[in-house]
């Protein structure tokens, strides 16, 4: 079982302009760029009567905050009604989203890139919604979605300023510097009971997802699929499943892979009914001397001789 994990794809080397160039004028970016500054500012306004790819305008390694106004889209499975604002992160994979068909859809984007992020917030990331601590720490986190809430008053008078900034143009770099600011301040930060609610619903899911880990590995001991197509199976990335597995095991999956093999192996050997070449192509194992190897450093003797008891076998040995 093996996986090679890349890293999200350069920043430099991503365009939204290709997603946004149908709509023309109805894309209007307000100030700075991700790949330069960190952070991007845009306002849109169109009407699209087929449903519109919206995820492939966000840039890899970013977290951004789209304040709603017009017509419904939906990131991933959360829906963006009009008047609602929220945030989500795209991180090694592309993040599903689409605009609805036979509307028109007015909202403004603020982009943050993950080193803007580290750079600015870094002191405080202990007061942070988990989504953005991931991403300051971790720079190929997966992709994922916060909920949506109501458009205030003090959204709107923001969304406001932010499309016609009220300062000179030779300070307009400082005003959105500190208006990304400001937005990171009014939705990134959670209160202490809201953070812990969210923290144990994520230490459920990552409970889930590492039994269901399991029971994959143990339906096919000889063949388990790769690590990618594990994470696919269990809903999140390879990186944030090696991560989350080992914290929750103490071993990595290609560890627990091999510690199921050799407690199967033993049984079938215990049984009777399976001699050593049997045993070791039924766990997975093509060649006898690995097979041997791996079973001596696990029960402290060779298959062979296993389940007769040895000076040097191991307890687990039974």
């Amino acid at each position: 079982m093996s996986a090679v994990l890349k890293s999200p794809p350069a920043e430099s080397g991503f365009s939204e302009r290709l997603a946004w160039r149908q709509f023309g004028a109805g894309w209007l970016p307000l100030h700075g760029s991700v790949s330069g500054s960190g952070v991007s500012f845009e306002w849109h306004d169109f009407k699209t009567h087929k449903p519109f790819d919206w995820g492939q305008s966000f840039h890899p390694g970013t977290i951004e905050v789209c304040l709603n106004l017009e017509g419904g889209g939906k990131v991933s499975d959360t829906q963006f009604a009009p008047m609602t604002v929220g945030f989500y992160r795209r991180g090694e994979k592309p993040l599903p989203a689409t605009r609805d068909a036979n509307q028109r859809h007015q909202f403004l984007t603020i982009e943050l890139s993950f080193n803007f992020l580290k750079k600015n917030l870094a002191g405080v990331a202990g007061s942070l919604h988990p989504l953005v601590c991931e991403a300051m720490d971790n720079q190929s986190c997966s992709s994922g979605v916060a909920p949506v809430t109501r458009l205030t008053s003090r959204h709107q008078q923001l969304l406001a300023s932010l499309r016609r900034a009220p300062v000179l143009a030779l300070a307009q770099s400082v005003w959105y510097h500190a208006k990304a600011l400001e937005a990171a301040a009014e939705f990134f930060f959670i209160a202490g009971n809201e953070q812990e609610l969210f923290c144990r619903r994520q230490q459920q899911l990552s409970a889930d997802r590492v039994e269901k880990v399991i029971a994959i590995l143990k339906r096919d001991l000889a063949g388990p699929p790769l690590l990618e197509e594990i994470g696919r199976s269990v809903g999140c990335s390879a990186f944030h499943l090696s991560r989350t597995f080992s914290a929750a095991t103490g071993m990595t999956i290609p560890q627990y892979l091999r510690q199921l093999r050799m407690d199967r192996a033993a049984e079938l050997l215990k049984s009777g009914k399976f001699n050593v070449t049997e045993t070791a192509l039924e766990v997975g194992y093509s060649s006898l001397s690995h097979f041997s190897l791996a079973f001596h450093e696990t029960f402290g003797c060779c298959p062979g001789l296993y389940p007769l008891k040895t000076p040097t076998q191991k307890q687990k040995g039974g």
